[in-house]
């Protein structure tokens, strides 16, 4: 996808599961989608934005996101999360996904 963010994605008819790798400094630019989100971070940490609130979550620990939740994200450092998704993600599937793959960095 970049240099900064890339993905594994397995997707059945109502539910995705995805692999994202993150490097320190990535940033997921805000968005929102239909889909409710539940974030498992498995190596690292992420800083979210939501709702107006920072949230950061660790290795070994779970979010969840709303259907329709305006968010962002930051690695704050290398970072391998799973994402499951449902409903799918068809943006993702149709790779209409270019918020994603600018690859945008944090700014120091």
């Amino acid at each position: 996808m970049s240099e900064m963010i890339s993905r594994k994605v397995i997707s059945g008819d109502k539910a995705m599961v995805s692999q994202v790798f993150l490097k320190k400094g990535a940033v997921v630019p805000e968005h929102h989608h239909e889909s409710e989100q539940i974030t498992y971070i498995l190596e690292g940490a992420l800083k979210f934005e939501l709702e107006g609130k920072e949230v950061t979550v660790h290795k070994g620990e779970v979010l969840r996101i709303p259907s329709h939740v305006p968010h962002r994200a930051v690695a704050l450092e290398d970072t391998l999360d799973l994402d499951i998704f449902s409903p799918i993600r068809a943006d993702w599937l149709a790779k209409d996904d270019a918020y994603l793959r600018r690859g945008q960095r944090e700014k120091t």
